[in-house]
């Protein structure tokens, strides 16, 4: 993995310490994520994060960041060959003061931004003035109508399905199914339905279609609906454009074209 490390006024609390990482494997921000004295702020340019807080599981595109304040646990995973920004500060924007952990808005030239401090050559006084301008312009992300898997757990569950849940949301494109989960986890099949129903409201199934669909929301528009199909687990690319389509009443290219509240 190579990481990219440029601090600008640190230690100070109008400071800004930005990461920039890549590699050729997967990307993971797990035991070291969390951070008892430094604010956090994780962006990909160019494919979707996947972000867990709690019983909470979220896929975030281009346009999207994950946030999360200091001594708040969570993991954070992107793609193979993906770019991550990892933003770390020692104030809170305003926006966000109620927001312990979960998705904020990245508008584009925010991220020209985030871009132009992970480079040699700036000045501490230029990039000061970017940092405001980044913590100006970050505001919570409103995910209305996304579906279940974004929404809390209900805490009623043994514990069975939230553990599936977890696994699942770093990898939608595992293909085991019911009985292959409960058979890992030393329990029938039975049992870890009715877990997910206790915990979610759904079935295994459907919990697993609405969060691979998510999934495929956040990498619309930054590649190919074929490859998409394949990394959310889907066997075939017609098979993920009927499912996308059923849930959402419109193609992943259409979805794409007219935009997500369209």
């Amino acid at each position: 993995m190579r990481c990219q490390e440029y601090g600008y006024g640190l230690g100070r609390p109008e400071g800004i310490f930005v990461l920039r990482y890549q590699s050729a494997g997967p990307l993971e921000f797990g035991a070291i994520a969390r951070q008892d004295f430094l604010h956090q702020l994780y962006w990909s340019p160019d494919g979707a994060l996947s972000a867990l807080h709690g019983a909470e599981a979220r896929f975030l595109g281009p346009g999207e960041a994950f946030w999360a304040q200091r001594a708040v646990s969570h993991e954070v995973r992107a793609a193979d060959r993906q770019t991550v920004y990892r933003i770390c500060l020692r104030e809170v924007p305003a926006a966000l003061a109620e927001l312990r952990a979960g998705p904020v808005v990245v508008p584009e030239e925010t991220g020209r931004l985030v871009r132009g401090l992970a480079r040699s050559g700036v000045a501490e006084a230029d990039a000061l003035a970017d940092r405001a301008r980044i913590m100006a312009a970050l505001v919570p992300y409103s995910f209305a109508g996304d579906g279940p898997p974004g929404a809390p757990a209900s805490g009623r569950g043994a514990g069975h399905a939230l553990r599936v849940a977890r696994a699942l949301a770093h990898d939608p494109s595992d293909t085991r199914e019911l009985a292959a989960w409960a058979a890992q986890l030393h329990i029938s099949a039975k049992t870890l339905q009715r877990d997910f129903q206790r915990e979610f409201g759904m079935s295994y199934t459907r919990w697993r279609t609405l969060l691979r669909l998510s999934a495929a929301r956040a990498l619309l528009g930054t590649e190919p609906v074929t490859r998409i199909a394949r990394r959310v687990g889907y066997a075939s690319p017609s098979a993920f454009v009927a499912a996308f389509a059923k849930e959402y009443g419109r193609t992943p290219a259409r979805y794409a074209r007219d935009g997500a509240g369209a």
